[in-house]
C-alpha cells in the first residue's frame, strides 16, 4: 500500500513540474456582480481582445462566487465582460513586467433593459453548467408541475438519485445537508428542504463538496467535507417577505397541508415552515425515466420548523429549530434463503405488521467571530431530544426445503402441513413486540484560529463533547413451534420485559499548527485526545403466561429477575491522534499528502449471570491520505484521492461470551478479532464548454476492506436458528464508476444527457452448517451491476417534452450455490411533458413502462405501465393563487416488492404503499418584495413555470 501510494506523490509532482514549465504570464482577475443588487454573476463570459483587431487573446467564466482570473502575457489589451440579460461592459487592461499581474476589483454588469421588455427569451439557459469541483444546475432549464417542491426538481437534475429512504446522491455522493444562498438551512436534515421548499423560488443549485470549519479555517483538508446543495434564491425574490400555503385534500382519505413563510434581506434570512400529510410525504411522481417503487407503508408525518440567518461584519449566527412527528404503519411480506450449505438453504416465509410512533426535538446553532482580523471562533451547539413508541407484530415459518408456495398462500391456510410436508417445516414463530424510548442528546463544538503574522502560519484549537442519556423498555411475547424437536420440547413460549438504560460521554480537544515553509508550501501538525465513557444496564425480567406491568412509579414489575440474560457494561475509549500533513498550491494544482499515527486504547467491564470480566485492548492504527487537484481550465479538473481508514471491533464482539436472549439467533464473542482497515482511492475528472453547453462529468471510487468482519453461522436444522461468531476475512472489494454527458442542441433547446454507471463487488461471507468449521467454508458473491439513464427534451418558453428511458443490468455469480446465479434486467421507457397554455392553465403528465425481467420467481418478471398527470389553473391578481388536480397511478399497476442478494442469502420483500389516488391542491403565494422591480410580476409570476411573481428571471 505504501508504495503504491508514494508511486502517487511522485506522478503528482511530475504534473505539477509540467504545469509550471511554460513561459512567464501575467495574471488579470476581478469580480463580476449584478449592479441591482451587488449579487455574483457566475459564468459570465470574461474575454481579453487584441486592441489591434479585437480578436480574442484568451478568455474564460465566472465561478460561482463571480471571480475570474486569466493568466496573459504583458501587453495593452481590452477586457469584455458579458452575460444574457445584461449589457457587455468593456475596459482597458495593460500589464507590464515590472506589473504582471492587475486587479480590477469588482465589474458591475447592468441590466438590458430592452432585452427584458416582455420578458421575451432569448436564449436557453443551459441545463448544468461546471465550474472547479462544483456543478451548476439551473432551475429555469427544468420543468416541473406547478406548486413542486424542491424534491421534485432534484429528480430530474442528471446524475440525482433519490433512494427509497430518502437519502439523496449527486454523482455517486450523498448529500447531507441543503444551503440557501451559502447559509445552512436546517442544519443535517436534508429532507425538511426537499419536501417543502417550493421550485418556483430557486434560481440556481449548486453542489460541492464543502470543507469542515477546520479545513476552511486551516486550509489543510482533514477529510471531514460533505457535498452539500446550495440553493440560489432567484433575484427580485431575495428582499423582503414572500409566503406559500399549500392545502390539499384526496381520495382514500389522503391529506396534505404545507404553509411556509420566508425573509430575506440582505444577509438575514428567516423561515418557518409547517407542514403535515398523511402521503409519505409525496409530491408530483414527475418523469425520471428510473424504475420507480412506492414508499414502504402508511406514513402521516407533522413537523414545524424555524430557520435564520444573519451576517455582519464580524458576527455571523446561523440556526433552526424543527419539531417532527411521525406515525409508520408498515405492513411487510418476505421471502428469503439463507445459504446453509453447498446442497442446501434454509427457507423463510414472514408476514410483519408494525406501527411506529416517534417525535423528534432538535435545536442548532451557528456562531462565527471574528474580533479582529486575525482571529475566528466558531461555536455550534445543538440539543436533541427523540421519543419512540414501537409495535410490531411477526409471524414467520423456516423451512429446510423450498416450500413451493408464495407468503400468501402460505399463511393463508389453516393447517401449514396441508401444503408443506411436517418433515419439511423447521418452527413457525409468532412475536409480538412494544418498544418505547427516550433519547437526549446534547453537546456542541468550538474552534478557535489565530494568524500568527505569516500567510499561511495560524494556530487552531478545536474542542468537542457530546453527552446523550437514552433508556429503553422493551415487552415481548414470542411462542415458537419447533417441528423437529421432541414433543416434550416442542412448544416454546417466552414473555420478557427489558429495560436498557444508557449513558454516554464523548469528549476531545485538538490543536493544529501550520507553517509555511516555501512559497505555496505548508506544513501541518496536529495532536488530538479523544475520551469516550458508556455505561448501559440491561435488566432482563421473565414473565408469567398473563401478566401485567406497572410503570416502575406506582409499583413494581411482576417478573422474576433474569440474572443469566441480563447484563452491564462499562466502556473507555482514549484515543492520542498525531497528524503531519503538506500542502503544496500552486496556480492550477494543489496537493494534500499526510500520514495520522493513532494509539488507541479500550476497556470494557462486562458483567452477566457469573461472568464478571474485564477486557483492555491496546491498538495502534496507522492511516495515509492523500489529495490531488489539478484544474485544466475554470471549468474542467482532475482530482484524486486516497484514504486510509481503521475501525475498532465492538468491544462485547471480542467477550468470549455466549448471548441467547434470542433462541433463534445466539450470538458468541470472539476474542481474536482484529480491527479492519478500508483503502479507498477517488478519481474524479470533469469538463464543460460554456458556449456550446455540453459537458461530461465523471468520478470512479475503489475499495478494498482488510480483516473484514464477517459473521459465521452455525445452522441448527431441529430449530432453524444460527450460532453466530463474527471472524475476520479478506477479500471484500468493490469498484464503482459512473459518466454523466450533459448537450445541447439547435440552439440549445434540445438537450440529451446521459448517466452511466458500472459497479463491481467481491463479496465473501462465512457459511456453514457444521459444528466443526474450516477455512473452507465461505461463499464468494461476483457481481456486476450495469446502468444506464437516457433522457433527450425539448423545451421553448411555454412547452417541454423529454423522452427517457433506463436499463440497470445484474450479473450475479454464486460460488457455494450455482442454483442462485443471476442475470436480472431492469428497463423503463416513457415520455413527459409540461405545458403552460395562454390562459394560466399548465398540463404535466408522465407515462412510464417499467419492467423486469430474469428472475427465477415468475412473480418477480412483471410489467407496469405507470401513468400520471396533474391539470392546474392560476388566477388571481398576478396569478397569487393556483388550483390543481394531481392524479397518481391512474392505471393502478404500481406494486412495491424488490430483491435484495449478499454473499450469505437473498430475500424478496414487498411492502404496503400509497398506490392510486388522487389530489386537489389550493396554493396560494404572498409576495412583498422590497427589491427593485419587485412589483413587475411578469407572466406566469416568474416566468413560463408560474410560481412567485418578481421581475422575470433574466439569467439565462
Amino acid at each position: 500500500m505504501k508504495k503504491w501510494v508514494m508511486g502517487l506523490l511522485l506522478v503528482s509532482c511530475g504534473i505539477v513540474a509540467f504545469a509550471q514549465s511554460g513561459g512567464s504570464k501575467g495574471l488579470v482577475s476581478g469580480t463580476v456582480v449584478d449592479n441591482d443588487d451587488n449579487s455574483p454573476v457566475m459564468q459570465a463570459t470574461v474575454q481579453i481582445l487584441a486592441v489591434k483587431d479585437s480578436s480574442m487573446v484568451t478568455g474564460d467564466v465566472t465561478n460561482n462566487d463571480g471571480r475570474f482570473a486569466l493568466s496573459v502575457r504583458p501587453g495593452k489589451y481590452l477586457l469584455k465582460v458579458s452575460f444574457v440579460g445584461y449589457t457587455p461592459t468593456f475596459q482597458s487592461v495593460t500589464l507590464t513586467k515590472a506589473k504582471p499581474r492587475v486587479s480590477l476589483g469588482t465589474i458591475k454588469l447592468h441590466s438590458d433593459a430592452i432585452m427584458l421588455e416582455g420578458a421575451v427569451v432569448v436564449a436557453q439557459a443551459p441545463e448544468v453548467t461546471a465550474s472547479e469541483d462544483t456543478l451548476v444546475y439551473n432551475s429555469s432549464a427544468y420543468r416541473v408541475p406547478e406548486g413542486s417542491a424542491l424534491e421534485e426538481l432534484v429528480k430530474k437534475l442528471p446524475g440525482a438519485e433519490i433512494d427509497d429512504d430518502g437519502k439523496i446522491t449527486i454523482n455517486g455522493k450523498e448529500i447531507n445537508k441543503i444551503m440557501i444562498d451559502g447559509k445552512e438551512f436546517f442544519a443535517d436534515d436534508p429532507n425538511i428542504a426537499m419536501k417543502n421548499l417550493p421550485v418556483n423560488i430557486i434560481d440556481k443549485i449548486r453542489a460541492y463538496e464543502k470543507q469542515s470549519d477546520m479545513a476552511r479555517m486551516t486550509g489543510v483538508d482533514d477529510g471531514e467535507e460533505e457535498t452539500v446543495l446550495d440553493l440560489t434564491v432567484k433575484p427580485g425574490m431575495n428582499k423582503g417577505w414572500m409566503g406559500n400555503v399549500d392545502v390539499a385534500a384526496g381520495t382514500k382519505d389522503r391529506y396534505s397541508g404545507k404553509a411556509m413563510v420566508n425573509y430575506f434581506q440582505g444577509k438575514k434570512q428567516f423561515t418557518a415552515i409547517g407542514s403535515l400529510n398523511n402521503v409519505n410525504d409525496n409530491s408530483f411522481p414527475g418523469g425520471g425515466g428510473g424504475f420507480r417503487k412506492g414508499n414502504n407503508g402508511l406514513t402521516a408525518i407533522k413537523m414545524f420548523g424555524i430557520n435564520f440567518a444573519t451576517e455582519r461584519e464580524k458576527l455571523k449566527t446561523e440556526g433552526s429549530v424543527n419539531f417532527n412527528y411521525k406515525d409508520a404503519d408498515i405492513v411487510s411480506k418476505q421471502a428469503s434463503e439463507t445459504f446453509v450449505s453447498s446442497e442446501s438453504s434454509s427457507f423463510k416465509n414472514a408476514m410483519d405488521h408494525s406501527r411506529n410512533k416517534t417525535t423528534n426535538f432538535v435545536g442548532d446553532a451557528y456562531i462565527e467571530w471574528k474580533p479582529d482580523t486575525m482571529t475566528t471562533f466558531i461555536f455550534r451547539p445543538r440539543i436533541s431530544y427523540g421519543k419512540t413508541d414501537n409495535s410490531t407484530g411477526q409471524n414467520s415459518y423456516t423451512f429446510g426445503q423450498d416450500p413451493g408456495y408464495s407468503t400468501d398462500e402460505l399463511f393463508g391456510t389453516d393447517d401449514l402441513t396441508s401444503l408443506v410436508p411436517e418433515e419439511d417445516i423447521v418452527n413457525t414463530v409468532l412475536k409480538n413486540t412494544l418498544k418505547k424510548g427516550d433519547d437526549l442528546t446534547a453537546g456542541g463544538s468550538v474552534i478557535v484560529n489565530r494568524r500568527l503574522g505569516k500567510a499561511g502560519r495560524n494556530i487552531t484549537f478545536r474542542g468537542k463533547y457530546n453527552y446523550t442519556n437514552s433508556s429503553s423498555e422493551q415487552f415481548s411475547t414470542s411462542r415458537t413451534d419447533y417441528f423437529q424437536k421432541t414433543p416434550e420440547e416442542r412448544l416454546e413460549i417466552l414473555n420478557r420485559y427489558i429495560t436498557t438504560p444508557t449513558k454516554t460521554s464523548d469528549y476531545s480537544a485538538k490543536l493544529t499548527y501550520s507553517e509555511p515553509i516555501f512559497k505555496g508550501g505548508f506544513l501541518q501538525f496536529s495532536y488530538n485526545f479523544q475520551y469516550k465513557h458508556s455505561t448501559t444496564d440491561n435488566s432482563t425480567f421473565d414473565m408469567g403466561n398473563e401478566w401485567t406491568v406497572n410503570d416502575g412509579v406506582n409499583g413494581d414489575i411482576q417478573g422474576v429477575y433474569n440474572t443469566d440474560l441480563s447484563k452491564s457494561a462499562a466502556y473507555n475509549y482514549y484515543n492520542h491522534q498525531m497528524d503531519v500533513t503538506f500542502r503544496w498550491v500552486r496556480e492550477k494544482m494543489s496537493l494534500n499528502a499526510g500520514v495520522s499515527f493513532q494509539p488507541q486504547k479500550s476497556d470494557l467491564s462486562y458483567k452477566k449471570g457469573e461472568l464478571d470480566t474485564m477486557t483492555v485492548r491496546n491498538v495502534f492504527n496507522f492511516t495515509p491520505t492523500f489529495d490531488f487537484r489539478y484544474k485544466f481550465s475554470k471549468t474542467s479538473q482532475l482530482r484524486l484521492r486516497y484514504r486510509g481508514k481503521a475501525a475498532q471491533p465492538d468491544m462485547v464482539d471480542l467477550l468470549p461470551i455466549s448471548d441467547n436472549t434470542d433462541p433463534l439467533n445466539i450470538q458468541n464473542g470472539n476474542p481474536g478479532l482484529k480491527p479492519t482497515f478500508t483503502n479507498e482511492l477517488r478519481a474524479e475528472y470533469n469538463f464543460f464548454n460554456t458556449d456550446k453547453q455540453r459537458g461530461m462529468f465523471s468520478f470512479f471510487r475503489y475499495q478494498n476492506v482488510l480483516n473484514d468482519i464477517s459473521n459465521r453461522r452455525v445452522y441448527d436444522p431441529q430449530t432453524g436458528g444460527y450460532v453466530t461468531t463474527p471472524e475476520n476475512i479478506n477479500g471484500n472489494w468493490n469498484l464503482m464508476g459512473m459518466v454523466g454527458t450533459n448537450t445541447a442542441l439547435r440552439n440549445k433547446k434540445y438537450t440529451i444527457n446521459t448517466f452511466t454507471r458500472a459497479n463491481y463487488q467481491n463479496m465473501i461471507s462465512y457459511i456453514s452448517d457444521k459444528t466443526v468449521v474450516t477455512d473452507t467454508d465461505k461463499n464468494t458473491t461476483k457481481r456486476l451491476s450495469l446502468g444506464e439513464r437516457l433522457r433527450g427534451t425539448y423545451r421553448n418558453d411555454w412547452w417541454e417534452f423529454s423522452l427517457n428511458g433506463s436499463l440497470d443490468y445484474t450479473h450475479s455469480r454464486n460460488s457455494y450455490q450455482e442454483s442462485n446465479n443471476m442475470d436480472t434486467y431492469q428497463f423503463a421507457y416513457g415520455a413527459s411533458t409540461n405545458v403552460r397554455l395562454p390562459w394560466n392553465m399548465s398540463i404535466s403528465t408522465d407515462l412510464s413502462q417499467n419492467s423486469r425481467r430474469g428472475y427465477t420467481d415468475s412473480s418477480m418478471n412483471t410489467d407496469e405501465l405507470i401513468w400520471n398527470a396533474q391539470i392546474s389553473q392560476d388566477f388571481l391578481k398576478g396569478n397569487a393563487a393556483t388550483v390543481s388536480i394531481q392524479f397518481y397511478d391512474i392505471l393502478r399497476n404500481q406494486s412495491n416488492i424488490s430483491r435484495t442478494i449478499s454473499a450469505a442469502m437473498r430475500q424478496d420483500t414487498e411492502y404496503n404503499a400509497i398506490y392510486s389516488y388522487c389530489m386537489v391542491h389550493f396554493i396560494y403565494r404572498l409576495n412583498l418584495f422590497g427589491g427593485k422591480g419587485a412589483a413587475k410580476g411578469g407572466p406566469g409570476m416568474g416566468g413560463p413555470r408560474g410560481g412567485f411573481g418578481g421581475p422575470p428571471h433574466r439569467r439565462f
